[in-house]
């Protein structure tokens, strides 16, 4: 019997491995100590695990300035392999002065733990405003992701980068379904059409309808909700993940869908992120990608549906993944189902959907949110994390 392939190349045409060796650790261990040291955020940490396991491929580090100022200023890497989000460790001026090219640098993470080691082989300035103009399309300090690299160092050191040991999820351990098992999973379920969901949200009746849409097309649906950082107002990761296993228990059919976490942080960056996102789920075996309404976007930085538009600007040859757009979907009280404006007749005041912020105040009212726009089981295990009374 032939060996089943990939359904999906990774972008670049390689899955970047960038594990340390048993050797190759101890080694860097050994010079641990004289190392000149680096302390990761959230959000770096978060990027190094990606670039490691490959979800970030072709990356094999931070960003030199060639691809930087190229994925900045026209969404693809120096080689024009399509690149719509910068990837960089950033310092301040003063921890860069020191560093010179050729030189190991010691990654710690958050806690000061060593976590990974970075071959030096640039460093270079750039310009925060013109980042954010291009990658956020705004200046505005509001913006989480704009706010982000106002605060961060006006250096970027650069080079690859290897992790030192994949460590367990500290809450997920069983959905930590890196690249490789990904794929391996897709080949061994025998699945050649597979379409990955992005969320940082917990999971409401709309994405349910537009992810079994994509499921009536496609072999699999690979679930895989954000885990890294985001912002302080967005539902804990822990509580998401319940309301999709809620959803798998009883919603789902199990051998058609696998529910994994992504590690990376969310950037905010709307249309720019809706691209990222693909790329990434790309590395980890899709063929297919959902994009919705407001993809990755805050407040009303971007227009509605700029996250689809922004995928006819890049080469779909290039960019090696489908993108399935939806419109915003809502349950029609007409016709008594899930439906969106291309199906459905209904007026404005026959669609019932509300916005997250609604459903927070619901919820810090002691209401649940009625059962059109969100699950029963999942509207409780909402409520029970703001832990507010609830009315039924």
């Amino acid at each position: 019997m032939s060996q089943r392939q990939d359904a999906i190349t990774p972008h670049g045409g390689e899955l970047v491995q960038r594990m340390a060796s048993t050797a190759q650790r101890q080694d860097f261990v050994s010079q641990a100590d004289h190392l000149p040291r680096i302390q990761l955020d959230s959000r770096a940490t978060s990027d190094l695990e990606l670039i490691a396991i490959g979800g970030f491929s072709p990356l094999t580090g931070f960003m030199e300035q060639a691809d930087y100022d190229q994925v900045v200023q026209h969404m693809h890497l120096a080689n024009g392999l399509p690149w719509s989000i910068p990837v960089t460790l950033s310092v301040e001026a003063a921890v860069a002065e020191p560093l010179k090219e050729g030189m190991l640098v010691r990654l710690d993470d958050p806690s000061g733990d060593f976590v990974g080691v970075l071959e030096l082989t640039q460093k270079y300035s750039y310009d925060k405003g013109h980042e954010a103009r291009q990658v956020y399309r705004t200046e505005d300090i509001q913006h989480p992701g704009v706010k982000v690299v106002y605060d961060q160092g006006e250096v970027n050191l650069a080079g690859p980068i290897w992790l030192l040991e994949r460590q367990a999820h500290p809450l997920f351990p069983s959905y930590q379904i890196d690249p490789l098992q990904s794929r391996a999973l897709f080949r061994d379920r025998g699945w050649q059409t597979i379409v990955g969901f992005q969320t940082r949200n917990p999971i409401h009746r709309a994405h349910e309808y537009i992810q079994k849409c994509a499921l009536e097309t496609v072999d699999g649906l690979f679930l895989h909700p954000l885990v890294g950082a985001t912002k302080s107002d967005d539902i804990p990761a822990d509580v998401r993940m319940r309301c999709y296993e809620i959803m798998m228990e009883h919603y789902f059919p199990q051998d058609r869908v696998i529910l994994a976490i992504n590690p990376a942080a969310m950037r905010y960056a709307g249309p720019r992120e809706a691209i990222f996102h693909a790329l990434v789920r790309k590395n980890y075996g899709c063929t297919h990608f959902i994009v919705g309404r407001d993809h990755a976007g805050v407040g009303d930085y971007y227009g509605t549906y700029d996250a689809q538009h922004i995928f006819e600007e890049v080469d779909a040859h290039a960019l090696g993944i489908t993108p399935m757009k939806f419109e915003h979907a809502f349950y029609c009280t007409r016709t008594q189902s899930m439906a969106t404006t291309k199906t459905s007749p209904s007026t404005p005041a026959e669609r019932i959907h509300l916005s997250g912020t609604k459903v927070r105040e619901m919820l810090r009212r002691g209401e649940l949110p009625p059962p059109e726009f969100s699950r029963p089981e999942v509207a409780a295990t909402l409520a029970k994390a703001m832990q507010v009374p609830v009315e039924v």
